[in-house]
């Protein structure tokens, strides 16, 4: 067994419970040194202390496992490249940072956030004086509260499950059990309306209006998030109030989001969807025929499966315009989506476009290394003649090491596949050298040259181009 060192982790515990080391100790059957020196990684972790903490605190053993702090090492890089690029700071710092402090590495990366957003509005982000920098907007606050959450919320996915368990919830009768609850339960009366918007509940009448142009699969989506602000409204609010102000634009957009949430959990159940995905090894559109649900909704709910215990292949879910704005992001795994500027246009997401319909399979390669396998979709939405509709490309990814649990692993080496070299976004990317970017990098001063010209179009004085 490898040895455990997380003495932060067990002096955040102890502190949360408001004990002293001595009480502590004392509760595990050691002296006070031996614990201070557990929590200064002096020591590694015991079993048979792992198995006291583990009855004392009722927690699981893996709490205290070794974490994979790749996405929080990403953030600091983007907040700290500056100070990389000087040297003032080393790689290596970020690493031992993230692993050993978390708690302070968080924090430093929101210190350095709001600094930026603050220079922006006194620079804005084109680098113009006095051009009027914004703070996020509270849509983007809200994909920060799940990406934060790994996109799993535990408590409200097990009371989806539970009520869907009690209304018996299954492939092809979910219209039925919807409408049977919101009806018996809550006396809300449904309406097909032929115009109008996509929905609207009249909380005065109890009439849930549904437009006509909404095709089996979304209305049980909106019937399924009505049913969730009607029966976790608490909770609901709990959640949201976590890290919003109850009263203000994000915490509204909170409460929808987190409905939103509840209402594929009800419709998807955790348990008996972890079973399809994993039988039909994660075939996205064998998922939507079997469910009769959106290839957007079944990709969003397999980025949720991060349960305790029954985990899924821990996905990252992204869903981007031919303009390659990210309107949808979520992970529960390290892919680090950037905040500066745009995405990778080596990405496969935007290969997607050209062939509505057709998923594309790309092994991809972050700058750290990392290895990532990422199917991409382009779907249409239109709704008659004439309407110009609405077109994304529908990312899911995920690690190179989970591919062979995945359909579209099938006939690739995943041990010697050519990988796509993509980035983080441009102004972020630390490969200095491609061809395609599209913005000079952070950090870095152009290497400019009357004499002479180069395959990259923006060289730097301290990289090497060709």
């Amino acid at each position: 067994m490898a040895k455990i060192y997380a003495g932060a982790r067990l002096r955040g515990l102890r502190e949360e419970r408001g004990m002293s080391q001595a009480e502590l100790a004392r509760a595990l059957t050691v002296s006070p040194s031996y614990l201070n020196q557990m929590e200064h990684d002096a020591r590694p972790l015991t079993v048979p202390v792992l198995l006291r903490l583990t009855e004392e605190f009722g927690i699981d053993p893996s709490f205290f496992s070794e974490r994979d702090t790749s996405r929080l090492i990403a953030d600091l890089r983007e907040a700290l490249g500056a100070e990389l690029t000087a040297g003032r700071v080393r790689a290596a710092d970020l690493g031992e940072l993230a692993s050993r402090l978390p708690s302070v590495a968080h924090a430093l990366v929101d210190v350095a956030r709001r600094n930026q957003r603050l220079s922006e509005q006194v620079v804005g982000p084109d680098g113009r004086e006095g051009a009027a920098g914004a703070p996020p907007t509270p849509h983007e606050e809200i994909r920060d509260y799940f990406y934060r959450r790994q996109n799993y919320l535990h408590h409200l996915d097990l009371a989806a499950e539970g009520l869907a368990a009690t209304l018996g919830i299954r492939p092809g009768d979910v219209l039925r059990a919807l409408a049977e609850r919101l009806t018996d339960h809550h006396d809300v009366r449904l309406v097909t309306e032929p115009v109008g918007p996509l929905h609207n509940y009249d909380s005065a009448t109890r009439t849930l209006h549904l437009s006509a142009r909404l095709r089996p699969g979304q209305q049980a989506f909106r019937m399924a998030t009505q049913l969730a602000l009607l029966e976790q409204a608490d909770e609901i609010d709990r959640h949201a109030s976590e890290d919003f102000t109850p009263g203000t634009e994000a915490h509204s957009l909170a409460r929808i989001g987190i409905a939103n949430y509840f209402a594929a959990a009800l419709i998807l159940p955790y348990g008996a969807f972890h079973a399809s995905a994993e039988g039909f090894r994660y075939d996205i559109e064998r998922l939507t025929d079997h469910y009769g649900l959106g290839y957007e909704t079944i990709c969003h709910r397999l980025s949720t499966l991060q349960r305790p215990r029954l985990r899924g292949v821990p996905f990252s879910f992204v869903r981007v315009d031919r303009a390659g704005n990210l309107s949808k992001r979520q992970s529960a795994t390290d892919f680090h989506f950037s905040r500066s500027g745009g995405t990778c246009p080596l990405w496969n997401v935007y290969e997607a476009f050209a062939a509505p319909g057709r998923i594309h399979v790309q092994v991809a390669e972050m700058p750290d290394g990392k290895r990532y396998l990422w199917t991409a979709r382009a779907v249409v939405r239109r709704s008659g003649w004439g309407d110009p509709g609405k077109t994304f490309a529908i990312g899911l990814g995920c690690e190179i090491r989970h591919g062979h649990r995945l359909v579209y692993a099938d006939g690739l080496d995943l041990g010697s596949a050519a990988a796509t070299p993509i980035g983080m976004g441009c102004r972020v990317c630390e490969r200095l050298g491609c061809s395609q970017r599209a913005a000079p990098p952070l950090g870095h001063s152009l290497h400019i040259d009357p004499n002479a010209s180069t395959f990259v179009p923006y060289p730097v004085a301290d990289g090497t181009a060709h």
